[in-house]
């Protein structure tokens, strides 16, 4: 299968899990909750999706645990919106490079302070 199918498909995987993630859970253990990518596999049978979740420790801990037990709708209402003849099973990954990006920025304007101060 050609990759830029798969990327193509990937996009519209990712743009629709967040209108669903917006719009259609209710579920209230799921946070402030961003997809910030979707990985989707060659032959179009998996897909990784790596969602951003702002809050503590807890509260990213129950918004995965909810979207664990709404994978169904979600992959189900994927299957609707997108035509396909498998729909991917659906992989959720937490992604720590927003948060290690700040991370790193925080330090390195720390270090400009120092020098600054010097």
């Amino acid at each position: 299968m050609s990759k830029l199918r798969v990327g193509r498909v990937g996009e519209q995987i990712k743009k629709e899990i967040s209108q669903i993630l917006q719009y259609d859970l209710k579920d209230p253990r799921i946070g402030f909750v961003t997809v910030t990518a979707v990985k989707v596999t060659g032959d179009l049978s998996q897909a990784t999706v790596y969602i951003s979740i702002m809050g503590d420790e807890d509260a990213i801990k129950s918004s995965l645990f909810a979207l664990e037990k709404a994978k169904g709708y979600i992959r189900s209402e994927i299957g609707k919106r997108i035509r396909l003849r498998h729909t991917p099973e659906l992989i959720f990954k937490l992604d720590e490079s927003i948060a290690y990006g700040s991370k790193i920025e925080g330090l390195l304007r720390n270090l400009k302070g120092e020098q600054n101060h010097e």
